[in-house]
């Protein structure tokens, strides 16, 4: 299976890293290959890089890993038509750090940066997931003997089914939230974990999920 990343932050690189120890080719999606060219170097023969669009139709499954203010923009690049039909796995979250930290949430009930980018995608099947955590846990979701939680919404459900199989790649135990108009929440809770995060100056903890 082929992964294609929209993004070449340190989330996306960790995100590529992850895969490529399991096994997986990726292509890292980039504005500025030239940067990337030591990374690739150092990745191994199934790392590459390459534009956003090239990113998205190398990809069987691409994920969207850019700052929330320039998602939009990034899938544009992509193009549409290589999504068509793709599990779109999105990172991002609607935050606004012009006032410094912790930013400001700038989503609405029904308008979701999910929602907004499966509305500009409507071929592609968006699937909010990974948006919870941070880069230093993400692909080691193991607290001792805890599994942490992984929640996802999407429309599509065999687009959750693959983001499901490709998160547990890495461990995490997963939480299906139902379809894309939950993604305002995870974007919220997400707002959480960043709160925490500037707050007590800490970036690996994660939630939970206990059921009775």
């Amino acid at each position: 299976m082929k992964i294609g990343i929209i993004g070449s932050g340190g989330v996306a690189q960790t995100l590529a890293g992850g895969y490529l120890a399991k096994g997986y080719e990726v292509k890292l999606g980039t504005r500025n290959a030239e940067k990337l060219s030591e990374w690739k170097e150092n990745a191994g023969e199934n790392a590459s890089v390459g534009s956003f669009a090239e990113a998205a139709q190398f990809g069987d499954a691409v994920f969207l890993s850019v700052i929330g203010e320039a998602a939009l923009d990034a899938v544009k690049l992509a193009d549409a038509e290589n999504l068509q039909g793709k599990t779109l796995i999105d990172l991002t979250n609607p935050l606004d750090f012009s006032k410094g930290v912790p930013p400001k949430f700038t989503a609405t009930v029904g308008n979701s940066l999910g929602e907004q980018i499966q509305n500009a995608l409507p071929a592609a099947n968006v699937v909010k997931a990974f948006n919870t955590i941070s880069a230093a846990i993400m692909i080691d979701p193991q607290f001792g003997d805890d599994t942490a939680t992984l929640f996802i919404a999407g429309n599509d459900e065999k687009a959750k089914e693959e983001t499901t199989q490709l998160a547990k790649e890495f461990g995490w135990s997963v939480e299906d939230l139902g379809g894309i108009e939950q993604a305002f929440f995870l974007e919220a809770f997400a707002s959480l974990y960043i709160n925490y995060a500037f707050k007590n100056n800490h970036w690996t903890h994660a939630f939970k999920f206990l059921k009775r």
